[in-house]
């Protein structure tokens, strides 16, 4: 892996910790492996989710491809469940609220509901 040196803006807020280990919880319950590699990338994931750009612009990524790649490498299990391709960020915290049995949507069903391009939008 190589090393990338984090935006400023990117900077783990104290007030935020409990967001980033529930994030770090969500991406290592997923994990491929225990490799060194992964437990990494699942840090810089975690605080790359504080920023305030698209995931992937935080990571200093090409594109979101790059990204659907890495999940889909080391995180397979988790990005099987991104089945209908939702911005990451978005999903890593749809994921967060399901599992404390949150409900954020208004719609029952994504095709049906009003945010739609919100979450499944082209990133720009």
């Amino acid at each position: 892996m190589r090393t990338v040196q984090l935006k400023t803006e990117t900077a783990l807020n104290p007030g935020r910790m409990d967001e980033f280990d529930d994030l770090i919880r969500l991406l290592n319950d997923h994990r491929r492996d225990d490799s060194l590699e992964t437990q990494q990338l699942a840090i810089f994931i975690a605080l790359s989710c504080m920023g305030n750009n698209h995931l992937w612009q935080d990571m200093m990524l090409p594109n979101r491809e790059t990204l659907s790649r890495l999940m889909t490498t080391h995180f397979p299990a988790l990005a099987a469940k991104n089945i209908g391709d939702m911005k990451w960020k978005k999903f890593f915290y749809r994921q967060l609220c399901e599992r404390e049995n949150i409900l954020i949507c208004k719609s029952p069903s994504c095709g049906i509901c009003t945010d739609y391009e919100k979450c499944f939008g082209p990133e720009t």
